[in-house]
C-alpha cells in the first residue's frame, strides 16, 4: 500500500492540504511537526520543512526513512524566470539544479559536485499524472527546469546568470535538495510550483501579495494528483 509524503516549505503551502484532509494526527519529530492522515484509504504524511535546502533535505529524508513514505509530492510557490510564466501559473519540474552550488574554480560547471550531477530528474509517471490533472482542471501547466538555491532572488543580474548556466524557467529554495534525497533513496518525486513573483526588483512586494493565493492553487492541484494515485490502486 502506497504511503504518500506531501511537502511544502512554509505553513501557508500546506494549510490548504490539511484542510482538505480534515482529520489528522500531529507527530513531533526532529524539531518539526508531521501530520499523518488517511485519505481515501491511503496513508498520507504532510509537513512543511521551513525555507531552504538544509531544512528541506532533513524533512524529505525523515518522511522517507522515519515515516516510510514511498512517493513524495512537493507543493509550493516559485519566482518566474521564463517570461511566459505569470503570477498564478503552474510549473512542473522535469529537472532541477542547485544554482548556488559553485566549484567552478576547480573546472567544474555551475551546479556540479563530484559524485553528483548538475540536474536531478523528477519522476516521469508522476509528471504524466500531472498532465491528466491539468487537462481535467482546465489549467495550463508548463513543464520545465527549476533552479534551487538558498537565496530569494530579486536581482536581474543574478537571474540572468542563472538562466545562462541552467536555462531555468523558475526559481525556488527547496526543490532540488528534495529531489537529490529522493533520487538517492529511489523514491519517485514530483515538484509543483505556482508562480508568486517574477524574481525581479519588485519580487518581495509581489511575493507578499500573491504567495497565499498561489499556494492554494498549487495545493489544490497536488490533492487532485493524490486522487489519481489513489484511484490507480
Amino acid at each position: 500500500m502506497s504511503k504518500i509524503a506531501i511537502m511544502g516549505a512554509m505553513p501557508q503551502e500546506i494549510e490548504p492540504i490539511l484542510k482538505k484532509l480534515g482529520n489528522y494526527k500531529t507527530t513531533k519529530y526532529a524539531d518539526n511537526e508531521y501530520y499523518e492522515a488517511t485519505y481515501k484509504g491511503v496513508e498520507v504524511v504532510v509537513a512543511y520543512s521551513k525555507i531552504g535546502k538544509v531544512f528541506s533535505t532533513l524533512t524529505a529524508t525523515i518522511m522517507i526513512e522515519h515515516f516510510n513514505c514511498d512517493k513524495l509530492l512537493f507543493s509550493g510557490v516559485a519566482g518566474a524566470i521564463n517570461p511566459n510564466l505569470k503570477i498564478g501559473d503552474l510549473i512542473v519540474a522535469s529537472k532541477l539544479s542547485q544554482h548556488d552550488l559553485d566549484i567552478t574554480a576547480f573546472g567544474h560547471p555551475m551546479g556540479f559536485v563530484p559524485g553528483g550531477s548538475v540536474f536531478v530528474e523528477a519522476d516521469k509517471d508522476l509528471i504524466a499524472i500531472s498532465k491528466k490533472v491539468a487537462h481535467e482542471l482546465g489549467k495550463t501547466v508548463i513543464e520545465g527546469t527549476i533552479a534551487t538555491g538558498d537565496q530569494f532572488i530579486h536581482d536581474e543580474k543574478v537571474k540572468n546568470n542563472i538562466v545562462k548556466h541552467f536555462n531555468a524557467d523558475a526559481l525556488e529554495m527547496e526543490g532540488c535538495s528534495v529531489g537529490v534525497v529522493c533520487d538517492a533513496l529511489n523514491i519517485p518525486f514530483f515538484i509543483l510550483r505556482s508562480i508568486s513573483d517574477t524574481a525581479d526588483t519588485d519580487a518581495s512586494f509581489s511575493f507578499d501579495k500573491f504567495m497565499q493565493s498561489s499556494a492554494i492553487i498549487s495545493a489544490q492541484f497536488i490533492m487532485k494528483m493524490v486522487d489519481h494515485i489513489v484511484d490507480a490502486k
